[in-house]
Order: C-alpha cells, then sequence, then structure tokens
C-alpha cells in the first residue's frame, strides 16, 4: 500500500465514523422524527403531534437505580402548567429512557402515579435508549441514563429552544418554556 494511501485510510475512517454519530439538535434545526410508546402501549409520533402545532420535548433521567427527585418535580411541575401550555397549543411529551424489559413501564407508572395527566401530556418510553442515542443525550456515566433535556419545537418540527443539562438538576422550568412559546406565537404572528 502506498504511503499516500495510509494517509487517507484515517481520514476516511474518520469521515465515516463522525456521519454516524448522533448529533443534538439545536436551535433552527428540524428535530428528527422518531415513534415511541406510552407505557399503555399507544404509539405517539413526534410529526403527527408536530403537526398541529408546538411540543415541549422532554428527556427525563427515568430510574437510574431509583426515582430521581429532579425529574419528578419537573414532571409534577410541567402537569400543573399544562392547562397553559394547552392555551399555546403546545403538547408536552416527556421522555423515560431505560433499559428494555419489564420494569420500564413499571417503573414509569410509578413516576406517573394515580392521576390522569392532562389531555395535552404523554409519557413516552425509550427502550434501550433509542431515543436518546438518536439525540445524542446518552449519559454514559455509572448510574447515569440520559442528559435531562428540553427541545421546544414549533409546528413543522423546527428546534426554537433547546436545553441540554450537564447535572442532574440543571433542567429548563415551566416558565422559561412557556416564555420562549409566547415569543415564537408573537413573532409567528407578525
Amino acid at each position: 500500500m502506498s504511503k499516500r494511501r495510509l494517509f487517507l485510510l484515517p481520514v476516511l475512517l474518520l469521515a465515516v465514523s463522525l456521519s454516524s454519530v448522533a448529533a443534538t439538535p439545536g436551535v433552527g434545526q428540524s428535530a428528527p422524527d422518531f415513534t415511541l410508546s406510552t407505557p399503555a402501549g399507544e404509539q405517539v409520533t413526534l410529526s403527527s403531534l408536530n403537526a398541529s402545532g408546538s411540543v415541549v420535548l422532554i428527556v427525563l433521567r427515568g430510574y437510574p437505580g431509583y426515582q430521581c427527585p429532579f425529574s419528578q418535580l419537573q414532571f409534577q411541575s410541567y402537569q400543573q402548567a399544562a392547562a397553559q401550555f394547552a392555551s399555546l397549543g403546545a403538547q408536552v411529551l416527556f421522555i423515560y429512557p431505560g433499559a428494555d424489559g419489564k420494569n420500564l413501564v413499571d417503573d414509569a407508572n410509578q413516576m406517573i402515579g394515580n392521576t390522569a395527566l392532562p389531555a395535552n401530556v404523554r409519557v413516552l418510553l425509550d427502550p434501550d435508549y433509542h431515543f436518546t442515542n438518536q439525540y445524542g443525550l446518552r449519559w454514559n456515566d455509572a448510574n447515569q441514563t440520559a442528559y435531562p433535556s428540553t427541545f421546544l419545537l414549533a409546528r413543522g418540527g423546527f428546534v426554537i429552544f433547546a436545553h441540554t443539562g450537564r447535572t442532574s438538576s440543571d433542567q429548563t422550568t415551566p416558565v422559561d418554556a412557556l416564555a420562549v412559546l409566547r415569543a415564537n406565537t408573537h413573532s409567528q404572528k407578525n
């Protein structure tokens, strides 16, 4: 093999590997589509929901050996603000990542509790981190699952806000998400 070919081989391998690495969508980009199931087995596709309005996409930490108290608080606070999101035409999707198996449904149901979810709020299971890896959010440290993240998507799937927390408590509040959605709603009317 010539020296030139030996030099080009690592460059070629790097180019091939970079194209397969998942990237976290940023502001102005299209959010990659996905289909996930609720704990009850209902299939939900992002593009179907996003065709009719905004989507608030929240990645929880799931069950990294315990029910994450920060994720539970965030889940509860968004449920309490569900009517405000609905008034803006926004669906709220919580992604609950974890290892595939019977415990993922049980763990998600434990977090949801016995109270019915508001009509515009859904919890979606991410077995074996397929979504989490697709969005480049897998937190591979010991006792971790996914980086807590929030994406606000305008109708059609364009990201208008993206935040990826690097600690368990680094999350986007409903107040902040609502402010971004309101600002985007007003700017679309002009």
